[in-house]
């Protein structure tokens, strides 16, 4: 055989024999090229994913951060809610500095008022204003076991609430969530439920005030929701005197909780009154909050002496703030009332 055709079938035998390699190594190749494009898109896909677990680390901080500020914040309003202040009045006597709007310690046997700050001014009064419709309801209604319907025009923005369209619960229940839950559909239910009807029944109410000579007071609503429900710190302490005096009205103000059963369920509400089950002696109360009226509190509590006085904050600029305020007009006012009969028995004994 010729020398070129050897080795050109040589050559060509070589390749044959090569070829299954050949593939092999090309398959690999490819198979590795496949991997690392894997690879750089697997890692393409962790870098992404960790972008919004980057971005959850850092909102869970920012919401942990605001969170401790809000509770700093708290921690700051509680220790100046609980510090009382003072200042002379025009006799140079030392008197309190109330940080509300207004304010009135008021005596309704002796109709004296002993301490003021624009106690005449007409501020709105959110929700005391359910002082005056269960006043007004319970002038006409003597049946507290009848049942209601609450009706779906009832729950209509109403707030705060724990009642249900269409479920039927009594009037005396009611009554119970007006005063001790703060409960608007409660007292949009009694209103519409009343012999005057929702709208009269406000009419009524109107009326009811300037019998009692409220002359700066005016509803617009029976639940407090309306900023236009209005009245002055000093019409408030007259008028939450009257009511504590109703013996179906102050056990129900004084109630720390209450359970209510409607035709649906059984629910127990809390009273929003904070100076219930503390060394105050409440004999009746009721608080109130929206944004235009601030917080605000009317209450008529027992002195240690036997005296009863109305105390009322409005305006106040947290819930700590009413109650702290409260206490600290009573505090003074005993501390006061102390220092007079001490004085009184130093003079008798000279």
């Amino acid at each position: 055989m010729p020398l070129v055709r050897r080795r050109l079938l040589f050559a060509l035998m070589t390749v044959s024999l090569a070829w299954p390699t050949l593939a092999l190594e090309a398959a690999a190749a490819k198979a590795t090229g496949s991997s690392a494009a894997k690879r750089a898109s697997s890692g393409g896909t962790t870098a992404k994913a960790a972008t919004p677990t980057k971005a959850k680390s850092s909102a869970a901080a920012r919401r942990a951060r605001l969170a401790r500020a809000r509770a700093a914040q708290r921690a700051r309003e509680a220790r100046d809610a609980a510090t009382p202040r003072f200042k002379r009045d025009e006799h140079g006597e030392l008197v309190p500095d109330v940080r509300a709007a207004a304010a009135i310690v008021y005596n309704p046997v002796t109709h004296e008022v002993l301490y003021e700050t624009n106690a005449q001014d007409t501020r709105s009064i959110a929700s005391i204003t359910k002082v005056m419709t269960a006043v007004v309801f319970l002038e006409h209604e003597f049946d507290l076991t009848c049942e209601v319907v609450v009706d779906p025009v009832d729950m209509r923005g109403a707030s705060t609430t724990v009642l249900r369209a269409r479920e039927r619960v009594s009037v005396d229940d009611l009554l119970h969530l007006l005063l001790i839950a703060s409960d608007n559909v409660a007292a949009r239910t009694l209103a519409r439920a009343s012999i005057f009807g929702a709208d009269g029944f406000i009419e009524r109410m109107n009326q009811k005030a300037v019998e009692l000579g409220l002359e700066h007071t005016h509803y617009a609503d029976p639940s407090g929701l309306h900023g236009d429900n209005v009245a002055s710190a000093y019409d408030m302490a007259r008028l939450i005197a009257f009511a504590a005096n109703d013996e179906r009205i102050a056990p129900i103000m004084r109630k720390t909780e209450h359970e209510v059963r409607t035709s649906l369920r059984m629910v127990t509400v809390k009273n929003t009154n904070k100076l219930l089950g503390t060394d105050v002696d409440v004999r009746g109360g009721k608080t109130g909050f929206i944004r235009r009226a601030g917080y605000c509190l009317a209450t008529l509590l027992q002195l240690p002496q036997g005296d009863q006085v109305a105390v009322v904050v409005l305006g106040a600029r947290s819930s700590a703030h009413r109650f702290m305020e409260a206490r600290h007009l009573t505090s003074w006012l005993v501390d006061k009332a102390q220092a007079l009969l001490a004085g009184d028995a130093r003079t008798q004994e000279e």
